[in-house]
């Protein structure tokens, strides 16, 4: 027998987050893993196991307690601390409205404050630092070739990781003016433009690997060795290589540490340098 709790929940991330708040399929998945967390929680701590939770059995202090659990059993930062809570927040928005019964302690639930964290410095490379990353790749071989393609994009773009890992063929657009569709957070599509040397870049690519056939849209335009779709371990692992390959070169401009987000945070940096007003390119 399903409990008032499984009920709602099963709602509000089946049905409510993608249909009506139109919410992003990552998004989501770091919900569900927060309510997995709360429910080994209750169960481990609490000693109420998932099939005998309730809502009247939630309550502030409780969930108070989870958040502590997370960063003093489970090792989370504050930053995931404030993500988790984040979660729970949307929830009990969610139940005012579907479950008003109890809204003085939904209320209770929401006034739960994020606790305040040092914003960490972003590095970012300069430009020459970004020179030196793309003469990484060798392009005498396929995989080189395809490393270019994936790194320069990246830059040239300033998307995030998982809007590269999700293009297909069909949203890049090679012929004047050429461009490429980016679906971000919430579902929200942009259009960038692509420089001329990028898209030399992607033809050569995208000819080379038949994704510029009808048929190409069944495949991403990233793959990994087994044709399968790239995902953010392998970017990173790629970025990684690359970015290990510039700092023996030259590890003056190439930061210790250097993320995707940092590729993202240098074109930001770049435009921003280049006098491109901040409202272009905030996305």
């Amino acid at each position: 027998m399903m409990t008032d709790l499984s009920r709602y929940l099963a709602d509000f991330l089946s049905a409510y987050l993608p249909g009506e708040r139109g919410i992003s399929g990552n998004t989501i998945n770091s919900y569900k893993d927060t309510f997995i967390l709360l429910l080994i929680y209750y169960s481990n701590v609490m000693k109420i196991p998932a099939e005998k939770l309730t809502l009247n059995m939630i309550k502030a202090e409780t969930i108070t307690g989870f958040l502590d659990w997370l960063v003093s059993e489970r090792g989370s930062c504050i930053a995931t601390r404030n993500v988790r809570l984040a979660a729970i927040h949307s929830f009990f928005r969610y139940l005012q409205y579907h479950c008003p019964e109890a809204l003085d302690e939904w209320q209770r639930i929401l006034s739960i404050p994020v606790k305040k964290t040092a914003k960490p410095v972003v590095n970012y490379l300069t430009v020459d630092g970004i020179k030196l990353l793309l003469e990484g790749p060798n392009q005498a071989t396929k995989s080189g070739r395809r490393d270019l393609a994936l790194l320069s994009l990246m830059y040239n773009s300033g998307c995030r990781v998982q809007e590269i890992i999700d293009l297909i063929p069909s949203m890049v657009r090679l012929d004047s003016p050429c461009t490429v569709k980016l679906i971000g957070k919430g579902n929200k599509a942009r259009i960038v433009p692509l420089l001329d040397e990028q898209v030399q870049f992607l033809k050569k690519y995208m000819k080379e690997n038949n994704l510029l056939e009808p048929y190409a849209n069944m495949y991403p335009l990233f793959c990994n060795n087994r044709h399968e779709k790239l995902t953010r371990a392998g970017v990173n692992y790629i970025l990684k290589k690359y970015a290990d390959i510039a700092r023996s070169k030259n590890p003056a401009i190439i930061p210790e540490k250097l993320s995707c987000h940092c590729i993202r945070h240098s074109t930001a940096m770049h435009l921003l340098q280049s006098g491109v007003n901040l409202v272009y390119i905030r996305d």
